[in-house]
């Protein structure tokens, strides 16, 4: 049994000062606060995972998105209109 890199003597020893330092009446009110605490690291350890995995993969998407040539681009824009109408009245008062 190895959880943490701490094998079982050295559980019994960490258990063993717990209960001398707490006693045993603290003792499994100690151990459910722990327990806790450390569920909760877990669970924001999951939650942080997988937002970076959500984050990551939406950003590989976006650089793996085919982006249209310039050409194509420019082509999709509507052209700018020029009203001819005006240009022929001012050229005819010039000449």
């Amino acid at each position: 049994m190895n959880v943490f890199g701490i094998g079982l003597p050295e559980m019994a020893v960490i258990l063993v000062i717990a209960l001398l330092v707490f006693g045993p009446k603290k003792l499994p009110e100690v151990g459910r606060s722990l327990g806790k605490a450390i569920r909760g690291f877990q669970d924001a350890s999951k939650e942080f995972e997988s937002e970076f995995k959500r984050e990551a993969e939406q950003i590989e998407q976006t650089v793996k998105k085919p982006k249209l040539p310039e050409s194509q681009e420019f082509a999709t824009t509507e052209p700018a209109k020029v009203d001819s109408g005006d240009r022929e009245e001012t050229s005819s008062r010039q000449g």
